[in-house]
C-alpha cells in the first residue's frame, strides 16, 4: 500500500483514514507486536494440557505400530506409571521421532493415559493454535481496514470541521 503525504501537515491519507503519519504507524506496530507476543506466550503457557505446572515427567519409548483401522503406521510413545502401561499418540506434523527414540513424556498423576510427547513443537507451539492467532488478526484487520477505507461525505466534513487542539499539558 503506497503512502501519499499532505504537503502541509506530513499526513497520510491514502488507504489511512486515521491520518496517521509513518511515525505513527511505525509506533503502533512496534505496540503491537510485542502485545501480540505476550498475549501469546500467557495462552501457550496456561493451556497446555497435560499441565506443565502440576504435571509429572518420565521417559517414554517411540515405536511404530500399525493401526488395526487403516493398517497405516503410527508413531507411538510407551511408558510406565507405577506398575501400569501406557501407549500414547507422538505422532504430529513436521516432527520426526526414530524407532526405539527416548522421549520426554508429562503426564498428570490422576490420569496418565492422557500423556503427551513433551516437545517444543507439539506441546508448547502446536500448529493450529500458531496459524488461527496469525490469521485472526489480519482477518480483523482487513475487516477494519475496509470498513473505515470509504468514509461518508458527511463523515468527511464533520471530521474536517472538528477543532483539533494540540498536545500540551493542562496544568489547571
Amino acid at each position: 500500500m503506497k503512502f501519499e503525504r499532505d504537503a502541509p501537515t506530513g499526513k497520510c491519507f491514502k488507504g489511512n483514514p486515521a491520518g496517521l503519519n509513518l511515525r505513527q504507524i511505525i509506533t503502533l506496530y512496534k505496540a503491537i507486536i510485542p502485545f501480540y507476543i505476550v498475549c501469546f506466550a500467557l495462552y501457550i503457557f496456561f493451556t497446555r494440557q497435560p499441565d506443565y505446572l502440576d504435571g509429572e515427567f518420565t521417559t517414554g519409548t517411540v515405536h511404530f505400530a500399525a493401526d488395526t483401522a487403516s493398517k497405516h503406521g503410527v508413531t507411538k510413545a510407551s511408558f510406565i506409571v507405577d506398575t501400569a502401561y501406557y501407549l500414547i499418540n507422538a505422532a504430529y506434523p513436521l516432527r520426526n521421532l526414530t524407532e526405539g527414540e527416548q522421549v520426554d513424556i508429562i503426564y498428570e498423576a490422576a490420569n496418565p493415559q492422557q500423556a503427551a510427547v513433551y516437545r517444543w513443537w507439539g506441546y508448547w507451539i502446536k500448529w493450529d493454535e500458531l496459524v488461527a492467532s496469525i490469521l485472526i488478526p489480519v482477518i480483523f484487520l482487513f475487516a477494519a481496514n475496509a470498513i473505515t477505507r470509504n468514509p461518508t461525505p458527511e463523515s468527511l466534513i464533520e471530521q474536517m470541521q472538528t477543532e483539533k487542539f494540540p498536545n500540551r499539558r493542562n496544568y489547571d
